[in-house]
């Protein structure tokens, strides 16, 4: 494989952090597309190096890549995700970046029991309706 260099930080080669990965095996790794790689890449999640023409990933890129993909599940939006990781980068230790995401999760955890809570009142209103509708087809079959 030729020489890859890192654009954001030349004097670090990718080769002393272990195997490089292509666009293509982390697409085919996680299920997603080349272009979500790279749209994930323009957000500033992954910094991949360049090998001639070719994008070059390291171990970092592809972790940073599998947190970005579960923070996505678990509805975090990217700049949400983006401050994690980059935490998940950061030397300060653990601490600050579980306190973040424990508040993230806190956020969101509210959020979703607020759209459960909706979710219960419109079931709740659509099954009135439908009570409605079959004493009215009842009375209509009675005649």
């Amino acid at each position: 494989m030729p020489q890859a260099t890192r654009s954001s930080s030349p004097a670090q080669a990718p080769e002393s952090q272990g195997r490089l990965f292509t666009i293509t095996e982390l697409a085919t790794e996680f299920d997603i597309t080349p272009r979500a790689i790279r749209f994930y890449e323009d957000m500033g999640l992954l910094e991949p190096a360049r090998a001639g023409r070719n994008r070059v990933y390291t171990h970092r890129d592809r972790t940073r890549l599998k947190l970005t993909l579960r923070g996505k599940r678990l509805g975090l939006s990217l700049q949400e995700v983006k401050q994690l990781v980059d935490m998940y980068d950061s030397e300060s230790g653990a601490v600050p970046q579980l306190k973040a995401f424990l508040d993230v999760l806190a956020q969101h955890r509210r959020q979703l029991e607020q759209q459960l809570d909706d979710i219960e009142v419109t079931l709740a209103e659509i099954a009135q309706h439908e009570e409605r509708c079959q004493a009215l087809l009842a009375e209509a079959d009675a005649d």
